[in-house]
């Protein structure tokens, strides 16, 4: 049985190996295993935008099974260089939070709020996309037929009024 039982840093050299690891293991569906890669490159270099970008995705692919990741991933997202990129991200983690909350039944009634959310994050970073990016667009396009497949189509100024 081994004796010492912390954890090992991984050399500055191992870093685009190991970021490589970490998108392959999320496209494995082993979210966990590339959280604790990302983890590991993070140790040593604490402002590495992939490791932070790829770190907020792993607990974001988490987010249907476990709880508690939602201000994790937040607080990883405030980590993030650009402005452009927070945002982008912010909506992101809003956006995958919803559709998690969508597949827990009474808890389902959180993702319209958390798309709108979403939603508005997704346009504050399409104003300060890169030149042809349009993922923020498309991520806004992707929560908006998400809302009217579920039924929880955005309500219209009119009828928002008639509400109050």
């Amino acid at each position: 049985m081994p004796r010492d039982l912390s954890l090992r840093r991984i050399h500055p050299g191992a870093v685009p190996a190991a970021l490589e690891r970490a998108r392959l293991y999320r496209l494995l569906n082993e979210p966990q295993q590339a959280e604790s890669i990302c983890l590991d490159i993070l140790a040593i270099e604490p402002r590495d935008q992939e490791a932070l970008t790829t770190l907020v995705m792993a607990l974001t692919d988490q987010f249907p099974a476990r709880a508690g990741l939602v201000e994790r991933a937040k607080a990883r997202v405030a980590e993030l260089a650009g402005e452009y990129e927070r945002l982008y991200f912010m909506g992101l983690v809003l956006e995958r939070e919803a559709r998690a909350h969508l597949g827990r039944g009474p808890s389902a009634s959180f993702a319209h709020d958390l798309f709108l959310e979403a939603i508005s994050f997704y346009e504050r970073a399409e104003a300060l996309r890169p030149p042809n990016n349009d993922d923020p667009i498309l991520r806004r396009n992707g929560c908006l037929r998400t809302m009217i497949t579920e039924g929880l189509e955005p309500m219209s100024e009119g009828e928002e009024q008639l509400l109050e």
